[in-house]
């Protein structure tokens, strides 16, 4: 029997390179995310994909995901995203609201529904994707940092929860990823402001290296398991130091 994984955020961007990546290692893929046009786009081009309407931020949609499921092996936490890169002092509640319930809670929503699957499976993964932002702060991310720091340290507390439990407890930790929609949603819709974040970086990730990262990841043996895997362009050695070329 095939296993299955499920992936949230897989409209787009990572989630979705992940969701084509793990249906091609056979992997039955359960793809949830709030667009469900794009989903059904998705799985019409990828076989072994299905499509499920899933809003982390509603324990309604999370219950109705998990009762939807006979089995459940690998979760990879993908849902996510920043908004607004403004000061503490000048932030907006209601970003950092935002940012915290879909991150942290929706993560922590969908982690406590499907805990039960993975355990069950005799070896589950479940995977949380962090950011460095959850390692190292910087100015104008207080509450994506917030959030992801939030996320790095359930990660840490679950893995000392469930030591003895057949199931890898994985973070991966992206810096600098191109992605068609993470900066666009940071700067509300500024194309232009988003397309600066990557002017002149030479190679920055795109969706298919974490993708890649969490295939390798997930896929390794059950005796095996990747605590934390940082990984970030050759251009960016850390948040404030990133390598241009000028045009």
């Amino acid at each position: 029997m095939k296993k299955t994984a499920v992936v949230t955020g897989a409209s787009s961007g990572i989630g979705e390179a992940t969701a084509r990546r793990l249906a091609a290692e056979g992997y039955e893929v359960v793809a949830g995310a709030r667009r469900r046009d794009r989903l059904d786009k998705l799985a019409a081009e990828v076989d072994g994909i299905t499509p499920v309407t899933l809003d982390v931020t509603s324990q309604e949609s999370v219950d109705e995901l998990a009762a939807s499921l006979s089995r459940c092996d690998v979760l990879v936490n993908n849902a996510g995203g920043a908004i607004g890169l403004e000061s503490v002092a000048e932030g907006r509640v209601e970003d950092w609201q935002r940012m915290y319930d879909t991150n942290v809670l929706g993560s922590l929503r969908v982690t406590q529904a499907l805990l039960p699957k993975l355990v069950a499976s005799g070896d589950g993964v479940l995977l949380m994707l962090t950011s460095v932002a959850g390692l190292v702060s910087y100015e104008g991310g207080g509450g994506y940092c917030a959030a992801k720091h939030a996320q790095t340290s359930m990660v840490e507390t679950l893995r000392l929860e469930l030591v003895g439990q057949p199931v890898r407890i994985i973070e991966i930790a992206p810096g600098m990823v191109h992605t068609e929609e993470f900066a666009l949603t940071r700067f509300r819709g500024d194309a232009d402001a988003a397309s600066r974040i990557y002017e002149g970086v030479p190679g920055p990730l795109t969706a298919d290296d974490v993708a890649d990262a969490i295939t390798w990841s997930v896929t390794r043996p059950a005796h095996f398991n990747v605590d934390r895997m940082v990984i970030r362009p050759r251009a960016q050695a850390a948040q404030h130091k990133v390598h241009r070329v000028s045009g």
